[in-house]
């Protein structure tokens, strides 16, 4: 078995225009000193990561991976969150997506999806610089708007849009497949890989492609109601990210699982500050470490009540206090009898093998 990597946490949540969160090596600094060893970087802040020269520059990728040695610390991952979402974007979301991509392409939805699909090729090439070994991302949506079977949808529909997302992917699972690196699909509900089922959907469509694997966040099934326990037995062999992040569901007479429109504080289901929420993380760790999960437990801070100063805080250290350090060997192996083959025969009432001639 292998132990798993950690803290680390995932900058997004974080980054701002003042100090120390509008630069990488001021925020790495704040990260190391609230407890966590590993940062994963969202490539679309262009204040922390130029992803083109990452990309085009092993100098840059030796500056940056040097400047976080020196802190104590490193990259467990890239992000092209914001990215993947535009490579598949139903026109019902193209104002609200627009925001996401340069201004030059806003507008032309077939500009922005090809400045997408670059973004991805750009971070394949920048993760194998960096020596990552996974990057995440999320796979956009085309099906979404009726994920509601209101009205009834045409036969075919969610075959027709599996199909296509699985021709704008292809390529992009190539290109990490030429660099390395496994491309980690954060399952998470407005995209169309939202559960199991939709992931298998996809993978069927991309012939079960090596490099077509699973961010797990179990906060996104908690508010889905999912059994998060049972998806890491199902799905073991492809999670190779893992985000600790916390959710509750608290359903009421007026909410469930369908509560959106409400704000976040009222919803029945919302994000919360690890350990503050209903996420069984001693399950999910042993079930990681008896899988042999070695990647990274990164935090991802959402949530409408604490401070995230304080969730940072207080993340780091809930991490650290449940990666298990596996064991080299089993504990009774101190009462072991050191029997044989033949030992094993007489235990069981058998006769000896006969001797081949």
């Amino acid at each position: 078995m292998k132990t798993m990597k950690g803290p680390g946490i995932f900058l997004a949540q974080f980054v701002g225009p003042d100090a120390p969160f509008n630069s990488l090596p001021t925020i790495a600094k704040w990260a190391k000193e609230k407890g966590f060893i590993g940062v994963q970087i969202p490539t679309g802040e262009a204040s922390l990561f130029d992803l083109r020269k990452a990309a085009e520059s092993d100098t840059y990728c030796d500056e940056i991976k040097g400047m976080l040695k020196d802190l104590g610390m490193e990259i467990t991952e890239l992000s092209t969150h914001l990215q993947g979402q535009l490579v598949a974007v139903h026109p019902a979301y193209d104002t609200l997506f627009d925001a996401f991509a340069p201004e030059r392409v806003r507008g032309n939805p077939k500009a922005r999806q090809e400045w997408a699909v670059e973004q991805l090729y750009l971070a394949a090439k920048a993760s194998r610089r960096l020596g990552l070994n996974a990057s995440v991302t999320f796979s956009g949506s085309l099906a979404w708007p009726y994920f509601f079977p209101w009205p009834q949808r045409p036969p075919g529909l969610f075959e027709t849009a599996f199909e296509e997302l699985a021709k704008r992917w292809h390529p992009i699972l190539d290109a990490y497949e030429d660099a390395g690196v496994d491309l980690c699909y954060e399952i998470h509900p407005s995209e169309d890989l939202f559960d199991g089922t939709t992931f298998e959907m996809f993978l069927d469509r991309v012939k079960g492609h090596k490099r077509c694997n699973i961010l797990f966040d179990p906060s996104h099934f908690v508010l889905q109601q999912l059994k998060y326990l049972d998806y890491i037995d199902l799905y073991h062999e492809r999670i190779k990210m893992f985000h600790v992040k916390d959710a509750e569901f608290n359903p009421t007479g007026r909410q469930g699982v369908y509560s959106g429109y409400a704000p976040w504080l009222q919803r029945a289901g919302r994000f919360r500050s690890v350990g503050d929420g209903q996420v069984d993380f001693k399950g999910i760790f042993s079930k990681l470490a008896g899988y042999d999960y070695e990647g990274w437990a990164v935090l991802e801070w959402e949530c409408c009540i604490k401070h995230p100063e304080d969730g940072a805080r207080e993340g780091a250290q809930f991490i650290r206090d449940h990666i298990i350090r596996v064991t080299p060997r089993a504990f009774d192996d101190f009462a072991a009898s050191g029997t044989d083959e033949k030992a094993n025969r007489r235990l069981l009432g058998l006769a000896p093998k006969e001797s081949k001639q």
